[in-house]
């Protein structure tokens, strides 16, 4: 498949699973650039071996990692991906033959929809699932990531496109890995909330939740994929409760932070 201008973006940190398959459903970038933030498994290895340059840098938070990458690239078109996410083949084609036209032109960014696999298949309802659009490709001249630690979002003024033909995500193996990433979201979630100056709001708390597992299982569809739904929502309106409850702590008592950062390092999960 002939190279187009392009380079595709993945941030990494113990990915060795992973990384081959995100960088091998991308033939046509021109440039693979990885940037790992201190894996201690095969991830640089791997990436090495399937064409990706590899570099390092320790972790800045996601918008802040994802904007240094962009500084990084050998070409102004940029494709953002995590490691466990790829192109579908009738996206790889799709792009193969829209990308040339719409690179010559003065596009900003344009969005690809996402279909997640969550407990091993694919979703078939559960609307976030099945097509939810995101801005992951980009001209680093007029796009620009936000600098949130994390749920970062690409933010640009130009016109933008999207892609028919869907990406996949293949969500959390296990739904340890995903207590695990609500842990360490939830940190870094809070730590923006305190340099915004958040108020504290704890009575929202049960209000949160329950609104959280009613958008995710009811308006969202979730109940429709039965148990994995069910799964999905509440894990949703945990995750909304929790952060909630660890920035009170964290207001409440400052230590907690320093004490939590350590305990999160110790076991690998600082970024």
């Amino acid at each position: 498949m002939p190279s187009l201008p392009l380079t595709l973006v993945v941030i990494t940190r113990n990915e060795a699973a992973k990384i081959a398959r995100c960088l091998d459903s991308v033939p046509f970038a021109a440039e693979k650039l990885v940037v790992d933030s201190g894996s201690t498994d095969d991830t640089v290895a791997i990436a090495q071996a399937h064409g990706a340059r590899v570099i390092h840098q320790d972790w800045l938070g996601f918008g802040p990692q994802r904007n240094f990458a962009t500084t990084q690239g050998r070409n102004d078109w940029m494709l953002a991906l995590d490691a466990d996410e790829y192109l579908s083949p009738e996206l790889a084609e799709e792009m193969q033959q829209e990308l040339p036209a719409l690179m010559a032109g003065d596009l900003a960014a344009a969005s690809l929809r996402r279909h997640t696999l969550y407990m091993g298949q694919p979703m078939r309802w559960y609307r976030p699932a099945m097509g939810e659009k995101m801005a992951r490709l980009y001209h680093r001249n007029r796009a620009r990531w936000s600098d949130a630690r994390v749920h970062e979002s690409l933010r640009f003024d130009g016109r933008s496109i999207t892609f028919k033909a869907p990406f996949l995500h293949d969500n959390n193996p296990s739904l340890v890995e995903k207590q695990l990433k609500v842990l360490l979201y939830s940190e870094l979630k809070c730590r923006d909330w305190l340099d915004k100056n958040k108020p504290v709001r704890m009575w929202q708390t049960p209000f949160v939740f329950a609104l959280a597992f009613l958008k995710d299982y009811v308006f969202r569809l979730g109940f429709l994929d039965g148990w994995r739904g069910y799964t999905i929502a509440q894990t949703a309106a945990s995750y909304a409760a929790y952060k909630r409850m660890r920035y009170y702590e964290m207001r409440r008592n400052p230590a907690s932070r320093d004490s939590a950062a350590a305990a999160l390092t110790r076991s690998g999960l600082d970024h």
